[in-house]
């Protein structure tokens, strides 16, 4: 079940609020007595996160719950590049569950919300240990918690009608999400070339089913990370730019604008990367200022990026 972008979440009691974990979306499932770690978009993450899959293994069989992998920063916040370099030593790492789609066998997801927490906390989570939480409802006004969510930099809240049924697939408005920190998945259509590896991505979003460019970014790299980007965009390289709405007439006050002259400095890729990046604001010629790259999103499809104050409008 997805999530709908909001500017305002509802202040309702017949919602419930949670934190926005910066993290990757994972079901987990046990079958024949084997537990199953899997992206939204269908990739084994068994092998990536064997801590988490051996911690699951006490989970009911026929069971699948709905969570998400996060990597927490030293001061204790989830954060996405940690997630990225979770590699290295010392990178704690937690699947925070927050839904229960079946329990032993019987399909739940009819059920409303509310009750299918109450189902997960009574029968799966008692079972569970680290590096398994709970995502738990935030008891507290609204106003309160976008106040706290800025102060520890978080990155949102997550608002879901409690008498909501779980709908695989859909972005329906029954769970809605509001950023508070900036920030958003872009596709990575190119990059211009520097040095031995490259020297800013290419990025934009879909709309009207488009490529639109939105911006480019030298931020957020390290020499390893570029190595590594390189090596993914290999098989990707094309001679046609993807983005529809290139080349732009004029650099633009904040010099984001990619001319027909700067394109020439460009290398293209296939669109089906997507990354994660940071920035400070939208300009009003549809460009990012000061944006910054902080991580590929192996759980996410390129055509599903939209600029995300857009999401909803389309088949999101």
């Amino acid at each position: 079940m997805l999530l709908l972008r909001k500017e305002q979440l509802p202040d309702d009691p017949n919602w419930l609020l949670e934190l926005k974990l910066d993290g990757y979306r994972a079901l987990a499932f046990k079958t024949g007595g084997r537990v199953h770690l899997r992206s939204r978009n269908d990739n084994d993450f068994n092998g990536h996160y064997p801590g988490i899959v051996q911690a699951l293994e006490a989970m009911p069989d026929e069971t699948v719950i709905d969570g998400e992998v996060v990597a927490l920063d030293p001061e204790g916040r989830p954060s996405f590049n940690a997630l990225q370099n979770h590699g290295g030593a010392g990178t704690p790492l937690n699947y925070y569950v927050f839904d229960l789609l079946i329990l032993g066998g019987r399909d739940v997801m009819a059920e409303p919300l509310v009750r299918r927490r109450e189902m997960l906390e009574r029968e799966v989570l008692p079972k569970l240990s680290e590096p398994v939480r709970y995502s738990p409802e935030l008891r507290a006004s609204l106003a309160d918690l976008i106040q706290s969510v800025k102060a520890q930099s978080l990155e949102g809240l997550v608002a879901k009608r409690r008498d909501s049924r779980y709908e695989p697939g859909q972005r329906s408005g029954a769970w809605q999400k509001m950023r508070i920190s900036q920030g958003q998945e872009f596709v990575i259509g190119g990059y211009t070339v520097g040095g031995s590896t490259f020297d800013a991505l290419v990025f934009g979003y879909y709309e009207g089913g488009k490529l639109m460019y939105a911006a480019r970014t030298r931020n957020g790299f390290t020499p390893r990370l570029r190595a590594e980007l390189m090596k993914r965009f290999a098989p990707l390289e094309t001679r046609t730019c993807p983005f529809a709405n290139l080349p732009e007439k004029k650099a633009g006050r904040w010099g984001a604008g990619l001319t027909a002259a700067k394109m020439e400095d460009c290398r293209w890729l296939k669109p089906s990367l997507v990354g994660q990046f940071e920035f400070v604001e939208w300009t009003p010629d549809g460009h990012l200022r000061h944006s910054r790259f902080v991580g590929l999103r192996e759980d996410k499809k390129a055509d599903d990026v939209l600029r995300d104050s857009d999401q909803g409008r389309g088949e999101q």
